[in-house]
């Protein structure tokens, strides 16, 4: 093949173009600090850094971003509840305090002080919230716990209770005794009383959830018994037509704890107070087995009771994160929690993503640890402390009065002073006993709280270990990553100069061959 002079000035150019691509390549590569800047450079690279970018990309966003955000919403929680291990722990001594049967007035009266402190506060812990969201309330994190002010919106509750929650309640009948003044105890009425008039009776109260409830809104309740596959059937009642019981609803001031000492088939619901009070055989109905006597008292179920409550004041809990309930708002009418007395699974849980398809619940809900009972047994405490202050304040009315008293005023004052005494001696021994009991009932939620914060740390202590998995998952994949597709500085900073030498070679060799042609030897 014949070479020519023109042969070799293309070859040269054409040479000199490649190694100049080639040093633009390595320039690049200097500027960029990568090795590949667009797919066709290398697309077994490009789509391995594709692949590479996501997973750091992931990583990033759990160990930077979600892990972080879970610990803050655990460590919140926890602080809550330890909050309120700390204020049951205090209405646990003040109970042991109370249970005391020797104590003084200003005693009782401190107690009561404090009492009704601890029960003022044990709910505001529960409106605790992280970054504007509440942690105790579920899916409703825009929602507080509880009321923040005086609302009249109506409320159709159905609470589920089991057997447990009939208790028997002594009430202490004091009849016009702390009505007693200088200026009456003479007077019809007044000037009758004796010891006799006061009584002690017994009832069985299912309590509810809440007090003040809606007047005329006599509530239904039924009773599911318990079958052999695990399922509730409803039982119906021994009444002869309807199979369900007449509630009478009576007032507070109306003495209805006698009315159901008096009548075994009596169901009576206060609504003031928020009980159902139910006689003898009512509660023989909801304890026993009707159907197989040899089962009797040992029978299984749930009790199911539906009323309405249409007065909240500020720091009642929300029904809408315990209950299935409905609310009338504007006329229109919201549900809540529809499944709640059927499927014990459907809870609000919170979970974060904290790892590639690994999750960790990072919630506690209102129902596992700020009970309604907490409050409701503070307000028993509260109520049979006050009993006994008032009757105390009232004995000390009449022997102020006994002092200048004589005949027959001396023979009134004498006898209510019988029943003072009788009905005092009565509330305390009902006051010491509930002081006694309401240590164990708080043993039993401070052990609810406790297991709730036992959760909320093996919750943080696996998240520890996510995390750091996490950590040294990111640090590969950044290693992997930046092995892929970063250059090696040295390396290529070498290869440019050569390449720069190259290249200026080329140029002196073409260069030469440019200045000879045939002409030069014609």
């Amino acid at each position: 093949m014949r070479i020519t002079n023109k042969i070799m000035q293309r070859n040269n150019l054409s040479n000199i173009n490649t190694n100049k691509v080639y040093q633009d390549k390595l320039s690049t590569q200097m500027s960029t600090q990568k090795k590949v800047n667009r797919p066709s450079d290398d697309p077994v690279v490009s789509i391995r850094a594709l692949r590479l970018r996501s997973n750091v990309t992931e990583v990033t966003q759990y160990y930077s971003k979600n892990i972080p955000d879970a610990e803050s919403w655990l460590d919140v929680t926890e602080d809550a509840l330890k909050n309120l291990t700390e204020i049951i722990t205090s209405m646990i001594r003040q109970s042991t305090k109370g249970s005391n049967g020797d104590l003084k007035a200003e005693d009782r009266q401190i107690i009561l002080e404090q009492l009704k402190a601890l029960g003022d506060e044990v709910y505001s812990t529960g409106d605790a919230d992280y970054a504007g969201r509440y942690v105790f309330t579920g899916y409703r994190t825009d929602t507080s716990l509880s009321f923040d002010k005086e609302y009249n919106t109506e409320y159709n509750i159905t609470e589920q209770l089991g057997n447990s929650s009939i208790t028997k309640l002594t009430k202490v009948n004091t009849g016009k005794l702390l009505d007693i003044t200088a200026a009456n105890y003479k007077d019809a009425g007044f000037d009758k009383i004796s010891e006799q008039d006061v009584k002690a009776t017994e009832v069985y109260r299912i309590q509810l959830s809440y007090n003040d409830c809606k007047k005329n809104g006599t509530p239904s309740i039924s009773f599911q018994e318990k079958q052999a596959d695990g399922s509730y059937q409803e039982v119906t009642w021994p009444d002869q037509n309807t199979h369900q019981p007449v509630i009478e609803e009576i007032s507070s001031t109306a003495d209805p704890y006698s009315k159901v000492a008096g009548n075994p088939d009596a169901i009576v619901y206060v609504p003031e107070t928020g009980e159902l009070l139910l006689g003898e055989n009512r509660y023989k109905t909801l304890m026993d087995c009707k159907d197989d006597p040899a089962t009797s008292g040992k029978n299984e179920g749930e009790i199911q009771v539906t009323y309405q409550k249409n007065h909240w004041v500020k720091g009642d809990l929300r029904p809408e994160h315990y209950f299935r309930c409905d609310a009338t708002v504007d006329g229109k009418t919201i549900k809540y929690n529809e499944k709640y007395t059927q499927d014990d699974e459907d809870r609000q849980v919170i979970e974060y993503d904290v790892g590639f398809n690994q999750t960790i619940r990072v919630n506690s809900t209102a129902d596992e640890c700020f009970q309604h009972g907490i409050g409701r047994t503070v307000d028993d405490l509260v109520q049979a402390m006050q009993d006994v202050l008032d009757l105390e304040t009232v004995k000390t009315k009449i022997e102020g009065l006994q002092e200048n008293a004589t005949g027959g005023d001396a023979d009134i004052l004498k006898k209510q002073m019988e029943a003072v005494e009788k009905a005092l001696t009565l509330s305390k021994d009902k006051c010491q006993k509930l002081f006694e009991s309401s240590i164990t009932t708080f043993q039993g939620y401070l052990d609810d709280a406790n297991l709730c914060i036992t959760n909320c740390g093996t919750r943080s202590s696996k998240l520890e270990l996510i995390e750091n998995r996490m950590k040294s998952q990111k640090t590969t994949f950044e290693t992997l990553k930046s092995e892929n597709e970063d250059i090696d500085v040295t390396e290529t900073a070498i290869n440019l100069k050569s390449a720069e030498m190259t290249y200026e070679a080329a140029l002196m060799a073409t260069g030469k061959v440019m200045q000879t042609t045939l002409l030069n030897f014609i």
